[in-house]
């Protein structure tokens, strides 16, 4: 069987690596891929290029194509595969649109009755801070667009507010992707991450996860694509965690089905568990990153399977375990970001980092490249060292004495990956 998976990041390597595992999977293309391509072929094509990606994987009789990130499912890549005649992992654009328009996630919560926050939309700055006094001046700031990570300012103050809201309508700090913005409550509780497998009818939820977005320890700094996860999340225990799956996919499930539009791949709720109950903070139409990291570690099934289950209806007829043990996640990114950062700086240790705990560490390359025969560095996000434990604390422990093996200069890290998790108390 042929696969290509789109991206080039760590959770487009953690799909490699748990594909190349499958008893269906014979031949793998990436486009683009990174550093770490080993064996398989990169495909020079550039996920926002979905006409030339779905007549690529005609051309090259490639029987699956696996978007990783966000981007080419919002801009109609499995609509362009359909077109093309070649399969594809994930929603359609219509239903992409759960993540690529925070505002039309938020009018389908409303058909659905699914529990979110309260929120204003404006289209000026005048409008968005009326509406921010509106809501008390304690806010949530959110560009209705796709962002890569920084659409999203949770302010420390009414300055911060303002500031925001300033960046992104009056200076268009984020372009088109701003033009709109969402200000919303601010709900008090712990974050986590509740992702299914979706097949246009049911939802089979995973195990929980908890993304760790701020850039530094104690969730201080700017807001990331993910420092850092782990699964499961000891506060949403798994019997809770399909319960709230019913509460809050299954009705977003049914009113895209009832739109036309059945909603098929990896639906992920980001969710706040408040005073009330939990609550959607927004949804994603495909896998955390770096929540997938922990996720595919603990997955024991076979991934292309349950793939297939997903765009055939099948859900219901495919086996899913995962192992009891937990994984963690923890991001070793470069100096400044999420702001500017060097690259092309030289990787070494990745396979000490490995041989450290044979068959409980994986190092999952998101921004590297190779030149020259030499690993290098090639975005903000470096590697996801991840690692499995009997416990979380174990799982913890292996990951950061993996971390002491790897030398990226001008490099970090959080510190304190998990600790919620350790520290929570039922």
């Amino acid at each position: 069987m042929r696969i290509m998976i789109i991206g080039s990041g760590g959770r487009e390597h953690a799909l490699v690596w748990k594909i190349a595992q499958s008893r269906l999977a014979v031949d793998l293309l990436l486009a683009p891929g990174n550093g770490a391509v080993g064996h398989w072929v990169n495909v020079p094509l550039e996920p926002t290029d979905t006409e030339a990606l779905a007549r690529y994987a005609r051309e090259e009789k490639v029987d699956l194509v696996v978007p990783g990130g966000e981007t080419p499912l919002v801009l109609g890549i499995v609509d362009a595969c359909r077109e093309a005649g070649v399969a594809c992992f994930g929603p359609d654009a219509y239903a992409a649109q759960l993540e690529g328009s925070k505002l039309f996630a938020k009018e389908v919560m409303g058909e659905a009755g699914v529990p979110t926050a309260s929120y204003r939309v404006a289209r000026d700055y005048a409008e968005a801070r009326e509406s921010m006094e509106a809501l008390g001046g304690r806010v949530v700031i959110k560009a209705d667009g796709l962002a890569a990570g920084k659409g999203v300012v949770v302010p420390e103050d009414r300055a911060g507010a303002l500031q925001a809201l300033d960046a992104f309508l009056r200076r268009k700090t984020l372009g088109g992707a701003g033009e709109t913005v969402l200000i919303e409550e601010r709900l008090e509780g712990e974050e986590v991450s509740l992702l299914a497998f979706c097949d246009g009818e049911r939802a089979v939820p995973m195990p929980t996860a908890q993304d760790h977005k701020r850039a530094l320890d104690g969730d201080r700094g700017p807001n990331t694509g993910g420092m850092g996860a782990y699964s499961p999340a000891p506060m949403l225990p798994e019997a809770e965690a399909a319960k709230v799956c019913r509460q809050v996919m299954d009705p977003v499930l049914r009113v895209l089905k009832q739109r036309g539009h059945p909603f098929k791949g990896v639906l992920y709720a980001g969710l706040m568990l408040t005073d009330r109950g939990p609550v959607v903070l927004e949804y994603n139409v495909r896998f955390g990153d770096p929540e997938c990291q922990p996720l595919l570690m603990r997955l024991e099934s076979d991934l292309v399977e349950i793939l297939l289950a997903c765009m055939e209806g099948r859900l219901d007829r495919v086996s899913m375990h995962f192992n009891p043990w937990p994984a963690l996640c923890v991001v070793m990114a470069a100096k400044g970001y999420p702001g500017d950062y060097a690259k092309d700086l030289p990787l070494a240790g990745l396979e000490e980092a490995e041989w450290s705990a044979i068959g409980l560490v994986k190092i999952f390359q998101a921004g590297t490249r190779m030149a020259g025969g030499r690993l290098l560095s090639s975005g903000g996000r470096v590697l996801g060292v991840t690692a499995m434990g009997a416990d979380l604390s174990m799982a913890r422990e292996t990951a950061y004495a993996a971390l002491k093996k790897i030398r990226l200069p001008q490099s970090f890290y959080r510190r304190d990956i998990g600790l919620k998790g350790l520290n929570f108390k039922k």
